[in-house]
């Protein structure tokens, strides 16, 4: 009886095991299905059509074309390219599912890196997903990592030796879409990921683009856009335009000297004005407390109001938080300011969008009313 009793222990504790290893396994695996998005009319295409040996590799991702029926400028839109920044991805998906372009194209990648949605940063204790309400009910969406998921990219350097400038950095700094331009076609798969998106923004003709992020409370580029210099005019203008509108933001010029980034590569290699745009994201850094799904949207954390009492960070955080919708709002409204902009001095290569939900729209009524 007692040998009975022994195996069957034994059976029970290894059914249990495999359960757990299979929803564990299902859950992981989950991570690499992509969350779907309801674009309204565009062509659909995908990045390795811009660099052949991308397909079939978790660096491939969405490319969404829409096109006006009148001839204009083409502007080339990432959200995701950090996809722990979740403001730049939802902006992304909010601009998909609401607009119309009337004149000129709207190039988006609202998954910039698509293998940084895939896992989270390891130690960190992240959530996989947090949830938006909207009018027909949850929606779900990938809480990822700044990184390049190292089961496609492995192992990091002890230094990170970019190319072709030969600038050194933190190893993991390897697997950094936005330190890898311009890219390498013989690279790593961030490398590869970043040659392909400069190919895009070639083939394309992009006149003008943007790459969306979010940064930590006591980051002094915060709030801000940042500018190349075939850009800091047109920025310059926009954030004075949107400060009269009270809604502030920092100007940064592009650093010469700091290489890799989509601000300063893209500009310098192909003559693009190009505009990167930092929300203030209450979860990254080191002052917040536990990350859940909730304080993803709402971003509101004692830690972080405590840590703005106390002087230690760059930006108002006031008791009810920095809320999804209100990131969200700065960004679309950065890009609608800009387009506003661009066409009073390109009367024959206009931007004409329609539907981008306005700032007072989006903090009245909340993100939810703009996802399908």
């Amino acid at each position: 009886m007692s040998f009975l009793k022994k195996h069957l222990t034994r059976l029970l504790i290894l059914a249990s095991a495999l359960s757990v290893s299979a929803f564990v396994g299902i859950d992981f695996l989950s991570m690499h299905v992509p969350d779907p998005i309801y674009p309204n009319p565009c062509q659909k295409l995908q990045l390795s059509d811009y660099f052949k040996p991308l397909a079939g590799t978790a660096g491939d991702t969405d490319v969404y074309i829409f096109e006006g029926d009148q001839a204009g400028a083409t502007v080339l839109i990432l959200g995701g390219t950090h996809a722990n920044e979740p403001a730049g991805h939802i902006a992304a998906v909010s601009l998909m599912e609401n607009i119309e372009v009337d004149a000129g194209r709207l190039i988006i990648l609202p998954r910039a890196n698509n293998s940084g949605f895939t896992h989270n940063d390891p130690q960190e204790g992240n959530p996989q997903r947090f949830m938006i309400k909207t009018r027909r009910g949850e929606r779900w969406f990938r809480y990822g990592s700044r990184y390049t998921n190292s089961i496609d990219q492995w192992p990091d350097p002890d230094v990170y030796e970019h190319q072709p400038s030969g600038q050194h950095l933190s190893g993991s700094e390897t697997r950094n879409l936005n330190r890898s331009y311009p890219g390498s076609p013989d690279g790593n798969l961030t490398e590869k990921i970043g040659y392909a998106i400069m190919q895009l923004l070639k083939q394309e003709h992009v006149d003008l683009a943007f790459d969306l992020h979010e940064a930590s409370l006591e980051y002094p580029v915060i709030n801000a856009v940042v500018a190349h210099q075939l850009a800091f005019d047109l920025a310059a203008e926009v954030v004075m335009t949107l400060q009269m509108e009270d809604i502030l933001f920092n100007l940064e010029p592009s650093p010469v000297d700091f290489h890799g980034l989509s601000h300063r590569e893209w500009g310098d290699a192909l003559g693009i004005p190009v505009i990167l745009m930092e929300s203030a994201n209450p979860l990254q850094g080191r002052y917040h407390g536990k990350v859940t799904p909730d304080i993803i949207v709402t971003g509101k954390d004692k830690y972080n109001l405590q840590a703005a009492k106390s002087g230690l960070i760059e930006v108002n955080y006031p008791a009810d938080g920095i809320p999804l919708n209100l990131r969200v709002a700065r960004h679309l409204s950065g890009l609608a300011t800009t387009f506003d902009i661009w066409n009073s001095s390109h009367q024959d290569d206009q931007i004409i969008v329609k539907n981008i939900p306005s700032y007072s729209e989006m903090i009245t009524n909340g993100l939810g009313v703009y996802l399908k």
